[in-house]
């Protein structure tokens, strides 16, 4: 596997101006510092830092093999130092060769490139160690990134899985009701009962449909939540009345699909169940800042029994919206002078931070 940092254009660049960087002192402290000619400083500042720097790029290798999981401490220092050892030996003794053997002719060069051999050896060693330092800090980096991105990737698994667990607990709870209600209907009014399941077919249909969908604009949320209400008002009649007051701005904003559905289950099971007057389910819907709000209200019988259930309408609203917006707080339910009143709160996200979210 080539060395992933080099696969990059710029970062090869970046290498490459390292390795001349490098090769530039090289040749100024042949020159200045140790009075070499300058013909033959550059040749050897150009023949060693070129060796190295093809050697650097092929030592990604051994440092992708000999690794921390794989090898005890003491073991994985004495491969690099031996790895370190035959590395520094070809390259000191091949740019020695290169040089004496057909670049350089001059008597005082051979003196100084055999007297400097043993440092030239050092300073192998010393690229060596630095050259796999850096590959070993490049690809734990990359692993940790491969890491962070796997956990998001799973974070995101889990929690759509959460999202239709959660959403497909709401069609089990509704169809049962239903049946319920047919089923008590089939005696006492058949044409009735018959008109029920129709509507209750088609209902089935629309959310069907939809099942996948994590989202719907307003509209067509509302389009399913007044299938289910013209359902019980085949059985309830004239015991309750919807009215919404909802703006025109509101009705192509996306919301989590069936997100509605259990409130106004909630109004027609604790509100109409229970009361002996008419109820008034009410919804309201309007911007408020960067919120969507939306209220859903009904009247109720204070001196009604409640009625038992399982529990997860209001529940199960809340979970939801935790887990697609991240926010708490995003419902809330009051109870006051015989008013059960709830109210959601929908971030609007710009059309930027949507672009975000998905990239």
């Amino acid at each position: 596997m080539f060395n992933p940092f080099l696969k990059n254009r710029e970062n090869l660049v970046v290498y490459l101006l390292i390795w001349i960087v490098i090769a530039l002192f090289h040749w100024l402290a042949l020159y200045y510092l140790l009075q070499i000619t300058l013909e033959d400083a550059i040749l050897d500042s150009l023949v060693y830092n070129i060796f190295y720097a093809g050697i650097g790029i092929s030592l990604w290798y051994p440092t992708r093999f000999i690794t921390f999981e794989s090898y005890s401490m003491p073991r994985l220092l004495l491969n690099h130092l031996m790895a370190a050892i035959i590395t520094s030996i070809i390259w000191v003794f091949l740019g020695y060769y290169i040089l004496s053997n057909f670049l350089i002719k001059e008597k005082v060069y051979y003196e100084f490139i055999n007297d400097s051999l043993a440092w030239r050896f050092v300073v192998g060693i010393l690229f060596y160690a630095i050259i796999v330092s850096l590959n070993y800090v490049i690809i734990y980096y990359n692993n940790f990134r491969e890491k962070e991105l796997k956990e998001s990737e799973l974070n995101s698994l889990v929690k759509e899985a959460e999202l239709k667990t959660l959403k497909y607990q709401i069609n089990p709870h509704f169809i049962f009701n239903s049946l319920n209600s047919i089923s008590s209907l089939t005696i006492s009014n058949p044409e009735k009962a018959r008109e029920m399941t129709i509507k209750l077919s088609d209902f089935l249909r629309s959310t069907l449909s939809k099942n996948e969908k994590m989202k719907t604009i307003l509209s067509e949320e509302l389009k399913t939540i007044k299938i289910y209400l013209d359902i019980e008002k085949t059985r309830f009649e004239e015991m309750f009345e919807y009215v919404e007051d909802i703006s025109n701005e509101c009705s192509s904003i996306e919301v989590p699909a069936m997100l509605l559905q259990p409130v106004f289950e909630n109004a027609i099971k604790h509100g109409v169940y229970e009361s002996i007057e008419k109820v008034i389910i009410k919804m309201n819907c309007k911007k408020d800042g960067e919120y969507l709000k939306i209220t859903i209200e009904n009247n109720f019988d204070p001196e009604a029994v409640p009625r038992k259930g399982e529990g997860i309408g209001l529940t199960n609203i809340k979970s939801r919206l935790k887990l697609i917006y991240n926010q708490e707080n995003l419902l809330t339910f009051t109870k006051e002078n015989n008013i059960f009143k709830v109210n959601i709160f929908i971030p609007i996200l710009s059309k930027e931070l949507i672009n975000e979210r998905e990239n």
